[in-house]
């Protein structure tokens, strides 16, 4: 019997983990809403449910299903994925790879394989950081064991739990490192420019049919989830490899998976599990552990960027290559970092995530608005990126020239027609 994990091998793990720079790979995740033409959104179950669409891939989409039960709930190929969050949000994880250009063509063939798929049906693909229309209690639940148990703990850590659950969507990226400083200088630039991220993206400005005073009220629901494993923990914005082992054996599990079946943790920490002689934990329960803590900025094998509302597929490989960029490219990551170390020489990190969610790029700053800030960090991606990468930013670029985030020519569009279905014709991904 293999021995399970201790505190020091897991940070061994993390050393390991570390690649040659001339190795570096990037992925990214593109989380969608499925919804019908009354902005409704589409269930796991029933006809022309999102089981059905999955189904629908496997069939001749060349993946290889999962089951929990009799339910299909992710599929797998080729180092990609396709998973759903608990209210039948639609995630494509891609494979990684050499370039952003890889990337944005493996999401591009998806997003049109969907559109061929859902042809002629009610279903609609949306990228927004939020269901527009729905209440939460109108949304059902995907039926997977972990969330069952994580609704539980979760509606007593935070007051819009659930609505991260079953309402936000999300874009992400996932970077390498090289070693341990490396992932602590690219970690710390992620961490300080979180708001930023979050401002420069937010696009989730309506909420059961009507402005919710929010740019990113996505970015406002994960304030109020479970403080305990969201926001910027003091682990990421003075990282090394133990500090972050520690955080992560010290956050209180939601749940385990024992003889295939899953149970409560009941608030244990994995810290305490490991002195369990009993029932030790594996590493297949450490792995298990790491997808249940959900900071603005992830380390695992990779680095995580996850401070992006869901946004239109132009505008999220925009914030792909503007990560790859500043991450792998020495000058710039140097240059975004003292830009980054100004911005947040203002107010607190937790203060300025407020603005951003509430204001978006019109919130201001230290006297001036996050577009500013923004486009001086534009200005250095576009003077140090390699030609592959900047390409990508044009939309990015145009973006921050207006002053505003995507959210709120969202807002101007949708007000002279408040349906959902133009609302679903604003927002195709």
């Amino acid at each position: 019997m293999s021995q399970g994990p201790s505190r020091t091998s897991l940070i061994e793990q993390y050393h390991s983990w570390g690649r040659p720079t001339d190795t570096f790979l990037v992925g990214a995740e593109f989380e969608r809403h499925l919804l019908r033409a009354n902005g409704q959104p589409v269930p796991y179950c029933g006809e022309g449910g999102v089981g059905w669409l999955l189904a629908d891939l496997a069939k001749d989409g060349g993946w290889t299903s999962a089951f929990e039960g009799e339910h299909r709930i992710a599929l797998y190929r080729d180092g990609a994925s396709v998973t759903l969050e608990p209210g039948s949000q639609f995630e494509l994880s891609t494979a990684p790879y050499a370039t952003v250009a890889e990337v944005a063509a493996e999401a591009q063939a998806f997003n049109a394989d969907i559109d061929r798929r859902i042809a002629g049906t009610d279903i609609h693909q949306v990228a927004l950081g939020y269901t527009p229309f729905a209440a939460m209690d109108e949304i059902p639940w995907v039926p997977k064991g972990r969330y069952a148990i994580m609704r539980t703990y979760l509606a007593q850590t935070g007051t819009l739990a659930h609505d991260m659950m079953k309402g936000t969507c999300a874009t992400q990226a996932s970077f390498d490192f090289a070693d341990e400083a490396d992932a602590a200088a690219k970690v710390r630039l992620a961490i300080l420019l979180g708001p930023l991220t979050t401002a420069m993206f937010a696009n989730s400005p309506i909420r059961q049919g009507v402005d919710s005073g929010y740019a990113s009220f996505r970015g406002h629901v994960w304030t109020q989830t479970d403080p305990r494993r969201t926001g910027f923990p003091e682990a990421a914005a003075s990282f090394s490899f133990a500090r972050w082992v520690d955080y992560l054996l010290d956050v209180p599990m939601m749940f385990r998976k024992r003889r295939g079946a899953w149970e409560p943790a009941h608030g244990m920490t994995f810290r305490a599990w490991l002195d369990d002689p009993t029932d030790p934990p594996t590493q297949d329960d450490w792995d298990l552990h790491l997808t249940s803590v959900f900071p603005e900025v992830r380390i695992k094998r990779t680095i995580e960027i996850r401070g992006a509302d869901c946004v239109p597929l132009p505008l999220g490989m925009a914030f792909v290559a503007l990560f790859k960029g500043l991450l792998y490219t020495p000058q710039a990551l140097d240059r975004a970092t003292e830009l980054a170390l100004r911005l947040s020489a203002h107010g607190d990190r937790e203060a300025r995530f407020a603005v951003a969610c509430r204001e978006g790029l019109r919130g201001v700053v230290g006297g001036r608005p996050f577009a500013a800030w923004a486009a001086d960090l534009l200005e250095i991606a576009t003077a140090t990126f390699a030609a592959d990468d900047a390409d990508f930013l044009a939309p990015l670029i145009a973006q921050v020239a207006t002053g505003e985030s995507p959210a709120h020519g969202l807002l101007r569009a949708w007000s002279s027609d408040p349906t959902p279905e133009r609302l679903i014709a604003l927002t195709r991904p």
